[in-house]
């Protein structure tokens, strides 16, 4: 039997795009998510409920998939 290592799917996520205009719920988001300043990047597990806080701030920040082994 062929040794595999099982992979976990992770989320890199970086905050690109200013605040200024944006409404209270996107600060919270963004908040939330783990980003303080933009330019950061933060990594989480690709859950549902990160991919809908992704979707809310979609327009200011970038996404990336990463796979780590477990």
């Amino acid at each position: 039997m062929a040794n595999t290592v099982a992979t976990k799917k992770r989320l890199r996520i970086t905050w690109v795009k200013s605040l200024i205009g944006a409404k209270q719920p996107q600060r919270g988001t963004i908040r939330a998510l783990g980003l303080k300043r933009r330019g950061q990047t933060v990594e989480h597990d690709d859950t549902p409920v990160i991919r809908g806080m992704i979707a809310k701030v979609s327009h200011l920040v970038t996404v990336e998939e990463v796979e780590v082994a477990e």
